[in-house]
């Protein structure tokens, strides 16, 4: 099921992707199953039990990080649990987007729901009322290694520290608080600690980038066959016997699609055998969005299980002979960290063929077409100058698409010497996403005006005129020079909706 499609997720059982999509970008309502709450209330039973029989447990009643030698005293609990939300909440710049402080409550919903944390009911029931009811804490974006002060931000509004927006408007918590009829409310033993630990902050922003770039993989098969057909490349380069002697699933699973959006292209029958070979970043699309898509699926993988794990420290181990508080390390994100490392590098590699598509698109040397596909070159620059914004984002992505994940500075007075730096990954996967759709949206835009320009007895296939008939309600026609920031900025919400993928999925009848 689409994300949009999706109207309500109940934690208690494993969720998607598309779950996490829906509830952050489009809004579905959260609800706890009775599995979900009854384990929750099984692990809280299990702190409170030990604290009265005075355990030494990290966190609980210990000080955190460096400090985790210090012993803290029953009456001095509470005042830990909003010592340590004062303390941590120091990220900086920017605040996070709504639907990725979304994102972050959602998975901090999945991490303290798996039963290990020892967290009350209730804390949770506030967050599922926040994504409920429309409340975002205030979460600046800057600063973190792999969790924490993002965390600690959004844990604030809870016992009424902080700033909530609601309804776009940023009130303090309190006052956030008072508009969806809620109270602060106070952290007990170990819960201060719980909310702000774990994988939660990458996992939930990179799950957004990740739908993203996934999404945009499949966008640019469409384009990708759409430039084939108009610059009358062959598909010869996509034969499935061909594909068959190197059988990865995502270059076959490729070259099927390009086959199929292009198998009644009457452009397509023409050109057949135009040329023997076609240049690179035509002929080796298969090869590069199916090394791509691999990549990113590979990613999937890994995302599935960390959404559903639980990444808190210590975790309660409710085992009835060998109950017992177990501090580790669950809460490093290493996992979500190289995975989206590897992400934008499969994502900078499918804009870069993009890119090179369009530079022969425009370029009448090599696209049997008018220069810059406009009728009076000269006079007018067409659409020359939508290939340096595509260097541009290239640029950036290059520079983002160094690892974030082997930097490493140590924190807390070198207790945690090593720090993953999963969170960064999740930044700059963010913005390598956004970038991406930018550069397939300069493409198409090429693309578009392309088509207005071949042999007028000639017809593109149905899925191609498919996406051609929904960008004409969105996009003139090049005749002269326009303002084209707008036109831009339209077909990249067309990608970013992934409109183009149900275009043409309904048109083709098949899943890309």
């Amino acid at each position: 099921m689409l994300p949009k499609d999706i109207t309500k997720v109940t934690l208690g059982e494993p969720i998607s992707l598309e779950d996490l999509v829906a509830v952050s970008r489009f809004k579905a309502k959260v609800e706890f199953s009775d599995k979900y709450c009854q384990r929750v209330l099984a692990s809280r039973q299990l702190v409170e039990k030990w604290i009265e029989e005075k355990k030494v447990m990290y966190g609980v009643n210990t000080g955190f990080g460096a400090l985790s030698s210090k012993m803290i005293m029953p009456e001095e609990t509470v005042q830990l649990q909003k010592n340590i939300l004062l303390s941590h909440a120091t990220s900086v710049g920017d605040p996070l987007k709504e639907e990725e402080v979304r994102a972050v409550m959602l998975m901090v919903l999945q991490n303290l729901g798996q039963g290990y944390s020892g967290v009350r009911l209730e804390i949770l029931d506030m967050y599922k009322e926040f994504l409920n009811k429309g409340l975002t804490p205030f979460a600046p974006g800057e600063g973190s290694v792999g969790y924490l002060s993002i965390e600690a931000h959004i844990a604030l509004v809870l016992i009424g520290e902080g700033m909530a927006y609601i309804n776009g408007e940023l009130l303090p918590a309190t006052k956030a608080l008072r508009k969806i009829n809620a109270e602060p409310i106070q952290l007990s033993a170990k819960e201060g600690l719980a909310l702000i630990n774990g994988t939660t902050s990458p996992t939930g922003i990179g799950a957004l980038a990740l739908f993203d770039m996934l999404m945009a993989s499949k966008t640019a098969d469409i384009i990708g066959a759409m430039a084939l057909e108009v610059l009358k490349g062959t598909v010869r380069a996509f034969d499935d016997n061909l594909m068959s002697v190197r059988p990865h699933k995502d270059q076959r699973d490729t070259a099927f699609n390009i086959r199929t959006i292009l198998s009644d292209s009457s452009i397509s029958k023409k050109f057949m055998d135009y040329r023997l070979q076609d240049a690179l970043s035509l002929r080796a699309i298969p090869q590069l969005h199916g090394a791509a898509k691999k990549t990113l699926n590979d990613a999937l993988k890994t995302f599935d299980i960390e959404m559903n794990a639980c990444c808190d420290n210590p975790i309660i181990w409710p085992d009835e002979e060998n109950a017992r508080a177990i501090s580790g390390c669950n809460c490093d994100s290493s996992y979500i960290g190289i995975e989206l490392d590897s992400a934008c590098i499969a994502a900078t590699a499918i804009a870069k063929m993009s890119e090179r598509r369009n530079s022969r698109l425009i370029n009448s040397r090599l696209s049997d077409l008018p220069s810059f596909l406009v009728e009076k070159p000269g006079l007018n620059s067409g659409l020359m100058i939508p290939q340096y914004t595509q260097a541009g984002l290239l640029n950036d992505m290059k520079i983002l698409s160094h690892p974030s994940t082997v930097d490493n500075i140590s924190t807390s007075a070198d207790q945690e010497d090593y720090v993953a730096m999963g969170y960064n990954a999740a930044k700059k996967a963010r913005k390598i996403a956004e970038k991406l759709e930018f550069i397939l949206a300069i493409e198409l835009l090429s693309i578009y005006q392309a088509f207005h320009l071949i042999e007028e007895d000639l017809s593109p296939g149905s899925a191609s005129s498919a996406v051609l008939s929904r960008i004409s309600e969105l996009v003139p026609e090049l005749d002269q020079d326009l303002y084209l920031y707008p036109y831009i900025q339209s077909l990249r919400e067309l990608i970013h909706s992934n409109k183009i993928i149900y275009i043409v999925e309904e048109t083709i009848g098949h899943p890309l």
